[in-house]
Parts: C-alpha cells; structure tokens; sequence
C-alpha cells in the first residue's frame, strides 16, 4: 500500500477466476515435479498410487501428514497409501531429485511434508483429472495394498522369496509372508490371508504343484483367491502337472521347470516369470 485514496473505492473480483490465475502463475515451478512424482518410479499407465497420495494430501488442512493416519482415515485411498508408504515413496524421492527438492518423507515416522506454502496451495486447487491424463494414466484404478500376493507350498519358500524380490525392484507392492510377519505380530494369520488373496492385492501369484494341492495353508489360500478367476485376477506358475479342482484346464499361466540343482537361478526367474508379470501388471 503506497498510498489512501480520498474517497472509498470497492474492489472486486471472482475468486475463482483469481485461483485459476495463480495456479497458472505457480504451475512452471511446480507442476514438472508434481506430475514426475505421480507417475513414480516406473510408469505404468495404472500405477497411480502416488496419485492418489497426492490429492488426498491436498485436501488435508495441513501440509505435514502421517500417512498411517491418512491411510487409517480414508478407507478410499487405504490400500494406495499402504502400497507405497513402507519403501516405494521413499525410493521414489531417492531417485527423483526434482521431488526430493519439494517432497520431505520419514520412511520410518511415515511423516510426509510440503513445506513451501505455494507448492501446498498449489496442489489444493489443482485440476487433478488434467494431471491424472497429461500423466498418461487410465480412469482410477481398483484401490489395492498389493499388486501382487504370491501364494505357494513352504518347499518352494526359496523361489517364492526370488519372485517377490524382483517385481519389488521394478515398483511393485508384492505380499510375500516373511516380509510381513512383523506387521501382522498378535494377528491371525487366517484374517489377514483372507484379505489379501481375496481382495487387496491386484494380482494373485500361485505356484502349483503336488504340495500346493496337499499342504492346509496353501488350500486355505486358494479357496479365497478362486472367487477371482473369472475376473482373470489370477496367475499360476505351473511347477507340474498337478490338476486343481476350480482352475480351469487351460487356465494361461507360466510354465517354470526347477531343474535337479537346488540353487534358484535368478536370471532364469527374470526372464520367464518377472518381466511376464509385470507386463501383465502394467495391462
């Protein structure tokens, strides 16, 4: 203010018209980074979790937010803050430096923060279904914890444990026991099982042989994933040629040969179930 005027003047504007004026102004500083983060580490055209992270972070009052209580309080992007939170976030802002310059995340208080006032402003009043098609991604997605959940006999733990690691290094959320087991501490493992094979994983990875047909757990697991079937939400790996009741004779999957060496070999893995998977992931 530099100077009074004599005589009283009214002012007046359209206050949507002046928000769309300053997300325009503040869109060369932010959007670049806004749109490299949403679209994570490996783009696919479904992988929309950082997304959906994002807008909810928006609609929040303030800029700093633990994202247990945010997953804890919006059912709606549980299973989108739950598949990110524990380690693909974190990886995210160690490989973009452009996100890391304007995102701040604690992996282990899982506190996020925006701490420039403009960039929080910004991204309250973005036009999020523009964001959601210049980041090239389809209409949202099924809210899921897991992209995969990988349900097997415990004599094949060792390949089992081998797939679950290599869709991870490709930013991928895979269910695989052993890494949960301290999540899941004082819980029954039946509820959780339940859960995840039934509905909060997107794909369902089953490894079949003679054991997998015999073993409790394993028949546990299929009788929740089985309801899925129809909806090709299911993937075996066929170990033999055990035959299942309620798997279709010519059910598509992977045929996968373990040869007489116990040693998984890696590359073998790589390049006849992981890249398959995560092709199909992306679909």
């Amino acid at each position: 203010m530099l100077e009074t005027l004599d005589s009283r003047r009214a002012i007046t504007f359209e206050m949507a018209a002046l928000r769309v004026r300053v997300v325009e102004k503040l869109s060369a500083a932010f959007y670049p980074a806004v749109k490299d983060f949403c679209r994570g580490v490996r783009f696919r055209p479904n992988n929309d979790p950082y997304l959906k992270l994002l807008q909810k972070i928006g609609q929040q009052e303030g800029s700093i937010v633990d994202l247990n209580e945010l997953a804890n309080a919006n059912e709606e992007v549980r299973g989108s803050i739950n598949n990110i939170k524990e380690n693909r976030l974190a990886i995210l802002l160690r490989d973009k430096p452009t996100c890391a310059k304007h995102f701040y995340y604690n992996p282990d208080t899982k506190n996020f923060a925006i701490e420039d006032p403009a960039l929080f402003y910004f991204l309250k009043n973005l036009d999020w279904a523009r964001l959601r098609h210049d980041c090239g991604f389809r209409a949202p997605t099924r809210d899921a914890e897991y992209d995969f959940a990988i349900s097997f006999a415990g004599e094949h733990r060792d390949l089992a444990r081998e797939i679950a690691q290599q869709p991870s290094l490709l930013d991928a959320h895979v269910f695989f026991d052993e890494h949960f087991e301290a999540n899941f501490l004082g819980g029954a493992w039946s509820a959780h099982f339940e859960r995840i094979f039934s509905r909060d994983s997107r794909l369902v990875i089953c490894l079949l042989d003679r054991h997998y047909r015999e073993k409790i757990w394993p028949t546990f697991e299929r009788e929740c994933f089985l309801p899925r079937v129809p909806d090709e939400e299911v993937i075996p790996v066929f170990l033999d040629d055990t035959v299942f009741v309620g798997l279709p004779q010519d059910l598509i999957g992977v045929k996968f040969t373990r040869h007489g060496s116990p040693a998984i070999e890696k590359s073998k893995v790589t390049d006849e179930i992981a890249f398959k998977l995560i092709e199909r992931l992306g679909q």
